[in-house]
């Protein structure tokens, strides 16, 4: 018996409104409030999103509730499986929330697996550290459990990234199972119609996308000029029936069925029929990718190495070019990154949101500059005229909130790395890149390095160059002076850093006019 997996990739951006900075409108006085319909165009989203759920979402959920339901009680039943992203759910609940109730009515068919993936649809995997990445995952774990009351077992990575430390941290974060690209260069002589073990791992398993299957439906469906056209339900099957091994996975984006293709070419009918050509054939069922890891074992290990070897189903190359290619992306990618301790030193829910709704990947993807066919995808997708200029847009605006950000939290020309004595080996691995994050720091860090610090002049020195605040360093000289001990001189010292920031803030006239 054959299992074939769908699994359909669910996601629209928050788009970055594009002419701010030709308008001569960037690094505006505005309320904090104001700052997401400042940065992202609403009106584009939900134009895009409004034709796209009638062109695509609401019909081919119908379809595949039709079709669940019209096999519930035969032996072999349609299985289906999604992966949506969290910014995608937002614009759900903001444009449309009869939406929302569809895949709501999809997961209580108990014929429909979702996937887990990062809640901004972010290359967050990507950074050196992965502490964003999985708060990312547990984020869009906890939305797709309290809004579809479905808890997800198996994790797709943003457009399937996925190297041995993906995989390694989504295994810790208690997943069964991750897909990636079958592509050759991982796979060798192997099929990408079985599941595998990643390399440094135990539990989890490896699904491969059979691209060339999901390509056939992507990106050949409508072109009169492939010489299989047109793609008929009995056509794809027979070519599922055909294929060797354990498990198929098709895996397209879901855009596919209305909005790529558009419906006058036949393809909601083509999903209408499939499952029932497919189920035709005695060796082939449909499962979802965890009935699969329960089902089956692995048949060996794929090795993917993290410095030169990351995979994505993006362009010929199969890499991470697609969002880190150039130095436009570079640039971006590094700002972004450099912000990441500012932003969650300010302990700011509203920053945090803003920081991660930078981070999903279409930005960075917009920015591509190689030519030929995956230029041509790029550009598709791309509401921009060219890379150029999506990044003089997208880097505007990051550039814009960091300012804001940097005002905001007082941040110091360079962080302050405490230790409780000297040498590498009494690093406490706090630091504090503004006053604000010196507060939280003082209250954790071990009193012996307040003494040391304080002992040392380090402290009076960081105020002074970096801070760029003398009063801060005149009262922290005189608690030298006083040689105050232990907790006193902790509170001592807190209580002065939280006075000159109170003071800052009240001299920026209050928050409501800071921004």
């Amino acid at each position: 018996m054959t299992d074939v997996v769908f699994v359909f990739e669910v996601h629209q951006p928050h788009r970055l409104r594009r002419n701010l900075f030709w308008e001569g409108k960037i690094f505006r006085r505005l309320s904090k409030a104001e700052l997401f319909d400042y940065y992202f165009d609403n009106e584009a989203d939900r134009e895009i999103f409004k034709r796209a759920a009638r062109k695509c979402y609401f019909p081919s959920n119908q379809i595949i509730l039709d079709v669940i339901d019209k096999r519930k009680h035969e032996q072999k039943q349609a299985k289906f499986s999604f992966s949506v992203s969290g910014v995608f759910f937002e614009q759900c609940e903001m444009f449309d929330k009869d939406l929302l109730e569809s895949f709501r009515q999809l997961s209580a068919t108990g014929n429909v697996e979702f996937l887990n993936q990062t809640y901004y649809h972010s290359i967050a995997s990507l950074y050196p550290e992965k502490e964003e990445f999985i708060d990312q995952a547990r984020m869009h774990k906890q939305t797709v459990k309290d809004l579809l009351g479905y808890t997800p077992k198996v994790f797709e990575n943003t457009e399937l990234l996925y190297n041995n430390t993906i995989a390694k941290t989504v295994e810790d974060m208690g997943y069964k199972g991750i897909y990636t690209e079958g592509v050759e260069k991982i796979l060798g002589e192997k099929s990408p119609n079985y599941i595998y073990t990643p390399k440094g791992a135990k539990k989890i398993r490896v699904f491969l996308r059979n691209y060339k299957l999901t390509d056939d439906i992507g990106f050949r469906f409508s072109s009169r000029f492939w010489p299989e056209w047109p793609l008929t339900a009995d056509k794809y099957a027979k070519w599922l029936s055909e294929t060797k091994g354990e498990c198929i996975s098709i895996f397209p984006d879901y855009e596919t069925f209305g909005e790529h293709h558009w419906p006058e070419t036949g393809i909601h009918s083509f999903l209408q029929h499939l499952p029932d050509e497919i189920l035709k054939f005695d060796h082939l069922q449909m499962v979802t990718p965890s009935e699969v890891v329960d089902k089956h074992a692995s048949a060996g290990e794929v090795d993917v190495p993290e410095a030169e070897g990351t995979v994505s189903w993006a362009d010929i190359k199969r890499d991470q070019s697609g969002w880190l290619g150039n130095i436009m992306q570079w640039a971006y990618y590094t700002t972004l990154r450099r912000l990441e301790p500012l932003v969650k030193e300010s302990e700011d829910p509203e920053f945090l949101k803003l920081w991660r709704d930078f981070q999903t990947s279409d930005h960075l993807y917009y920015m591509f500059t190689a030519g030929g066919g995956p230029g041509e995808v790029h550009s598709y997708f791309s509401p921009y005229e060219s890379p150029m200029d999506a990044f003089v847009a997208a880097q505007t605006l990051l550039n814009d909130f960091e300012a804001r950000v940097r005002l905001a939290v007082l941040t110091a020309n360079e962080p302050f790395l405490f230790y409780t004595d000297v040498g590498k080996e009494y690093y406490t691995g706090t630091m504090a890149w503004s006053l604000k994050g010196f507060i939280k720091a003082l209250k954790e860090v071990p009193v012996k390095a307040v003494e040391f610090h304080v002992g040392n002049g380090d402290f009076e020195s960081w105020a002074q160059s970096s801070l760029k605040d003398k009063n801060l360093a005149s009262t922290i000289k005189q608690l030298k002076a006083s040689e105050e001990k232990g907790e006193k001189l902790r509170k001592a010292l807190l209580e002065a850093a939280s006075k000159r920031y109170a003071a800052q803030i009240k001299a920026l006239q209050g928050a409501s006019q800071l921004f």
